[in-house]
């Protein structure tokens, strides 16, 4: 795959049989200049060449067109301009030795200039180089076949698809992983080859080509090393995406790619439909969760999250990403949980000691998500319901707690905007006089009733004398025409302030 394996100055030079000669210090050429690809050898004894020339080839010539009138530094500056990867000049056919003038400028250019003997014609030089050519281009469809054969095998073994992803990576001398469709990495080979936060990079540029579903292989730089990017599956139902640490591919490098990405998404179409299957089954299991009978669930899965359990509903949700989410925290962390479509979205149900990592589900899938209270399996169809109430409550993706709606769900749903005339309306003196006198007697009525209607901690709040509340709640009352020193008048000026706009 390196510069090495192809044609090169070094290796045409380094033909016995010829009898070439480098005549420029090695030190002063380019660390790769004897070791760029070479296209091809030419000859020609124009005195300007480069419009019959292509570029990375080697250019022989007799020197016939030099006289003494030559200027070298024009001569050699076009054949630089036009990247011309080395001068040979043959000796002793029109002239001895090698022009000083040549010699110096080449070495000025960084273009390496070799002697052709006189016993060696260009046409052997030529012939050498296209023998090469071809002797490449042999040994490279043989690499083709025998890594074809190679990966052929390794997908019959265990775990298919991540033994031919080492063995591509081993048969590329690269690093190479696999993004699953949630755009996770699921297989790196060699592991320790990319650094954590080249590994981020990639992440978040894979989730980004399956997200709009892109299909062209991409090329990506992250802190100065390069990675091609070829996605799996076909457009629409993109499977994952395949990075590999380099920043090119020869045709026969890239048929081998081709057909790993053809064999992983045929190998994930077939995961695929058998986790539809799953999904299915997880769907009927659901069905008698949710008459709070888990035992028919526990005989097919092996298992379910320890009790009690937090019951969650995502809106909108990727069923198939999120199982693989949830299927890799079991793997790698031991986290029990069990999801299932439904008409509602997805429902999940996790240990109330893991039900923090839903707010990790909203954030990287970006979705709504209603969280239950925790309950045992005896009330799971409860706990489907509040989840589904939590959800309905919230607009924006995150996670929306049951726990944080139970204080004001009936006020909120008994909020309407009669409603709300009508408090605002019995508040009216207390906020009339606040306006008029700067007081917040309203302010401390909240903090009073939020620490229960207890003076000493309501003034600490407030930073007030424990006297000094007293009487602004005894004003407000007075104000409101509400006897505060009972629980009947208490709620409803509770109600009144949650349901007062503020």
């Amino acid at each position: 795959m390196d510069a090495t394996e192809q044609p090169t100055m070094r290796a045409l030079l380094s033909r016995r049989d010829l009898g070439l000669r480098l005549v420029s210090p090695e030190d002063a050429l380019a660390p790769d200049a004897l070791d760029t690809p070479l296209r091809w050898v030419h000859s020609s004894d124009l005195a300007d060449p480069t419009p019959f020339l292509a570029e990375d080839l080697a250019l022989l010539t007799t020197g016939t067109q030099f006289d003494a009138g030559t200027d070298f530094d024009v001569y050699v500056g076009r054949l630089s301009d036009r990247g011309v990867l080395g001068l040979g000049f043959g000796t002793d056919v029109h002239r001895a030795g090698i022009p000083d003038e040549l010699i110096a400028e080449c070495g000025r250019r960084g273009i390496p200039l070799f002697e052709v003997p006189y016993r060696t014609p260009f046409i052997a030089v030529a012939r050498a180089h296209s023998e090469a050519i071809a002797a490449q281009a042999y040994a490279r469809r043989s690499w083709a076949l025998d890594t074809q054969r190679a990966l052929a095998l390794a997908a019959l073994r265990p775990h298919g698809l991540d033994a031919t992803l080492a063995e591509l990576g081993r048969r590329l001398g690269v690093w190479v992983g696999m993004y699953d469709a949630s755009g996770a990495l699921q297989s790196s080979h060699p592991r320790a080859e990319v650094s954590a936060s080249r590994l981020a990079g990639l992440a978040g540029r894979a989730t980004e080509i399956l997200t709009r579903g892109l299909e062209a292989g991409q090329s990506l730089t992250i802190d100065e090393q390069t990675f091609m990017l070829f996605t799996v599956g076909r457009g629409g139902q993109l499977r994952g995406v395949i990075a590999l640490a380099l920043d090119t591919l020869d045709s026969e490098a890239r048929t081998v790619v081709t057909s790993v990405i053809a064999m992983a998404g045929l190998a994930l179409e077939q995961s695929e439909q058998l986790a539809r299957s799953r999904r299915r089954l997880h769907s009927q299991l659901l069905g008698s969760m949710l008459e709070n009978d888990p035992g028919l669930a526990r005989r097919v899965l092996g298992g379910l999250p320890q009790s009690p359990v937090t019951v969650a509903v995502a809106a909108d949700a990727p069923a198939g990403p999120l199982m693989d989410w949830w299927d890799r925290r079991r793997s790698e962390h031991g986290t029990a949980s069990f999801l299932a479509e439904s008409a509602d979205g997805v429902v999940m149900c996790v240990s109330a000691s893991d039900e923090g990592l839903l707010d990790d589900v909203a954030t990287r899938f970006g979705v709504r998500i209603g969280a239950s209270g925790s309950e045992s399996y005896d009330a799971f169809a409860r706990a489907h319901a509040q989840a589904v109430a939590a959800l309905r409550q919230q607009s924006d993706a995150g996670v929306f707690r049951y726990a944080d709606t139970v204080g004001t769900s009936i006020l909120s749903a008994l909020a309407t905007d009669e409603a709300r005339l009508v408090a605002e309306s019995r508040l009216a003196p207390l906020r009339d006089h606040d306006a008029r006198s700067g007081a917040d007697l309203e302010g401390a009525l909240r903090t009073w009733l939020e620490h229960d209607a207890r003076v000493d901690p309501a003034a600490a709040t407030l930073g007030v004398h424990r006297h000094t509340l007293r009487s602004r709640i005894a004003q407000a009352g007075a104000l409101l025409g509400f006897d505060l020193s009972s629980f009947p008048a208490r709620a409803e000026l509770w109600a009144l302030l949650q349901t007062a706009r503020d």
